[in-house]
């Protein structure tokens, strides 16, 4: 059996359309969700995505919208018109960016179908406003997630990259969790790129982190 709502979601880090669809042509939407960062987008445009989610797959679009509340609404407008299921914002912009983030999200969806002690500190002040702005949850690293579970409870989404199998090389992550220990600490969803999509067959790879996760079997 494969999970409705998979916990992973693959990183598309390439810059080349081709060489991310080769890849997405090799995963399977009942096995995990797909993200489009900033490098495959500024390369290859929405065309891709809209190509990625007419094979069946949830698209995470990581572009992390941060601009004044007008021009975010519009974006996420798009994005949203585009068919993603998750995009994100910078919580840094501030109370009047994240509510028009929102309420954008809302309208365009009715359209469409008519979503260190410091750092701790900040990573909570953000993900309250977020949540108080009407979002459905935060990225953050699996430090964080246990705190923000705590404090956000159990409706907030917690997206949480950084996430290496265990004996996997952290390459350029400064803070990274296995993820059994992710879903542990409270993520919904987990990001992983490099280990999949560099991996000799990247579907083996998936299968073998979903099964640390108890799906597919």
């Amino acid at each position: 059996m494969t999970d409705p709502d998979p916990k992973i979601i693959v990183a598309l880090d390439f810059a080349d359309a081709v060489e991310a669809l080769a890849l997405v042509d090799r995963l399977d939407p009942r096995s995990c969700a797909l993200k489009v960062g900033k490098e495959l987008f500024v390369a290859a445009g929405p065309e891709p995505v809209r190509q990625i989610i007419e094979r069946g797959f949830r698209v995470f679009l990581d572009l992390k919208f941060h601009d004044i509340p007008n021009t975010v609404a519009r974006a996420c407008d798009a994005a949203t018109r585009l068919g993603v299921w998750m995009l994100n914002v910078h919580a840094a912009g501030g109370r009047s960016m994240l509510i028009a983030a929102r309420e954008a999200v809302a309208r365009a969806a009715a359209k469409r179908d008519a979503p260190k002690p410091w750092l701790k500190a900040v990573a909570l002040k953000l993900a309250h406003l977020a949540l108080d702005c009407g979002l459905d949850g935060v990225v953050c690293s699996a430090v964080e997630a246990p705190a923000l579970r705590r404090a956000l409870g159990g409706q907030a989404k917690l997206v949480t990259p950084g996430i290496r199998p265990g004996g996997g090389q952290t390459h350029d992550q400064a803070r990274v969790a296995t993820p059994e220990a992710a879903i542990a600490n409270g993520a919904d969803y987990l990001v992983i790129g490099r280990p999949i999509t560099q991996a000799a067959d990247p579907r083996v790879a998936l299968a073998r982190i979903n099964a640390t996760l108890g799906v597919g079997k």
